[in-house]
């Protein structure tokens, strides 16, 4: 039993039964007394909130009826709960009592266990809902801090970010420059990306777990974005010898070629990055992996030779799904189905050790 004295206020108009329920309650209990139901609504809207109130029905000028009403109407004490003691017992008065928003009933004469054991329930029930109560505003708040921040990074370091992504190669079509210079452009366009993506995993994700994220759509090149991050992992499919295989509508894939879809050209590389990553790790080396779009069907599908684990294939898209890496943090699969649901994507994977992964993303 907490320890700490919660407030009981009990209102009765007879002397004797409020001596009753004070002599039992007041060793446990603080105590506020009202003898009419007007006395009872003044104590608590001058701010003594109880933390139960112990309500008799039958009271002259306002019953117990009407001050549960008055209580329950106001939002500052409609969470306050109310047990009615009354020697009105008849089935009626129960209902009314519990559709004006009572939480139980106590009949005159009241049994003193019953009393004890029905008021420690209701005060251990409120002490309950005030923690959650407190703990939903921590949240709230915290959400807010987390609101406020997405605000920052993305209005304040995207928008010059997209600056450092887009310059590197407008100087690279556009200025005579050395391989050297060229290679240094491509390493700050790089490091952008990665900032990019860091900011988007951390930031963009949460929202999207609440179903809060609005994405921003535009015109994507499919094709350019693809290169784009291949480019990017070069290093680690050359040391594994890996082949990395494009093609377009059956077609390898020309330099002139491309593909339209509408969405947020940033997360969509964000989601490539992640996936043709986890192809590279889980493809055996020496194997191809193959890129294949679909024009008609609006689709691209990833594919190695690997097969996705037994103990994690009910649970691949999951948060944290992972087996075998010891620095994978699975969240690359569930990150890209995140993404796809945000933008009304749908993003599916087959699996076996004969044919090996394929993932498919429809647009």
């Amino acid at each position: 039993m907490n320890m700490e004295k919660h407030k009981i206020l009990i209102v009765d108009d007879t002397p004797v039964n409020i001596t009753v329920l004070s002599e039992l309650l007041m060793d446990e209990f603080e105590l506020s007394i009202a003898m009419s139901g007007h006395d009872a609504l003044d104590i608590v809207n001058e701010g003594d909130m109880p933390d139960l109130i112990l309500l008799d029905i039958m009271m002259p000028e306002m019953d117990g009826f009407e001050v549960c009403q008055r209580l329950k109407g106001d939002h500052k004490t409609s969470e306050i709960p109310i047990i009615f003691v009354t020697a009105k017992n008849e089935v009626d008065d129960e209902a009314k009592g519990f559709e004006l928003g009572a939480v139980d009933f106590i009949s005159k004469p009241i049994s003193p266990p019953l009393v004890l054991a029905r008021v420690r329930t209701q005060i251990s029930l409120k002490a309950s809902r005030d923690k959650l109560a407190e703990q939903n505003e921590q949240l709230i708040e915290a959400n807010n801090l987390i609101e406020e921040v997405e605000r920052i990074a993305r209005h304040d370091l995207k928008n010059p970010l997209q600056t450092i992504i887009s310059v590197p190669e407008i100087l690279i079509l556009s200025v005579e420059l050395e391989d050297y210079q060229k290679d240094m452009l491509k390493r700050v366009e790089e490091a952008g990306y990665e900032m990019l993506h860091m900011i988007n995993s951390s930031l963009d994700l949460f929202k999207m777990e609440q179903g809060t994220y609005k994405v921003q759509e535009s015109d994507i090149n499919l094709v350019k974005v693809l290169r784009k991050v291949i480019a990017d992992q070069k290093s680690i499919w050359e040391i594994k010898n890996n082949e990395m295989i494009l093609s377009l509508d059956g077609q390898a894939l020309s330099q002139d070629d491309s593909m339209i879809i509408c969405g947020e050209e940033l997360l969509f590389y964000s989601m490539l990055s992640n996936l043709i990553r986890n192809a590279l790790d889980a493809s055996p080396d020496n194997e191809k992996i193959t890129l294949s779009m679909n024009s008609e069907r609006k689709s691209i599908q990833i594919h190695n030779m690997g097969a996705v684990p037994l103990d994690i294939r009910e649970t691949f898209f999951d948060k944290y799904s992972t087996s075998g890496k010891p620095r994978g943090t699975g969240l690359g699969t569930y990150s890209a189905r995140l993404i796809s649901e945000a933008h009304g994507w749908q993003i599916e994977y087959v699996t076996s050790e004969e044919d090996g992964t394929a993932i498919t993303i429809t647009f």
